[in-house]
């Protein structure tokens, strides 16, 4: 059996830092994996002019799964989000973040073992119709839900806590105010 090859982005600012303790870790665990190192961020732009280079895009399709470090976004006009464009391009709907507490550390909350999973592409995460006032005053953005959406995202947090062997979903929204998208 071959060995699965990851992509590796080492990211911008701290990411390189994070990626490399993350790749010592894996060694250590006894991982056997290869590694195909590629750029996203300002490392490519520096690189190729590019933030997210297509070579970058295609290296993630064909090993299907990567490690990314932080990437910085440049604020302003006419740069759209790497992450946003990531979950976009490679339909990365779902954003799991599990959170457990462990024995002999100290913390506020004892035996804390939840699963928080948020629609990663609709709503405010979409990205959509971002505006700012030429005086910098106010600033406008888009939420947009489909039905679609929803039910992936609602059917996905399901069928993981089964998988789990959860027996609760909890469902958070804010529909007293923003009636029309929560």
């Amino acid at each position: 059996m071959a060995k699965q090859t990851i992509t590796v982005i080492k990211g911008d600012g701290i990411g390189p830092s994070i990626i490399d303790s993350a790749l010592e870790i894996l060694e250590a665990a006894g991982c056997d994996f290869d590694y195909e190192f590629v750029d996203a961020g300002l490392a490519a732009l520096e690189k190729t002019g590019e933030l997210l280079p297509q070579e970058t895009i295609d290296t993630i399709a064909r090993n299907k799964i990567t490690l990314k470090g932080p990437l910085t976004t440049p604020v302003g006009e006419g740069f759209t989000s790497i992450n946003v464009t990531l979950r976009k391009k490679f339909g990365l709907y779902a954003n799991v973040r599990p959170v457990k507490s462990f024995a002999g550390t100290q913390a506020r909350y004892d035996d804390i073992d939840i699963i928080t999973v948020r629609e990663n592409t609709q709503g405010m995460y979409s990205g959509l119709g971002q505006v700012v006032s030429e005086d910098g005053n106010e600033a406008e953005a888009m939420s947009k839900i489909t039905r679609e959406g929803a039910e992936k995202i609602v059917t996905f947090a399901y069928e993981l806590a089964v998988r789990e062997g959860r027996k609760k979903v909890t469902a958070v929204h804010k529909a007293n105010i923003l009636k029309s998208t929560s």
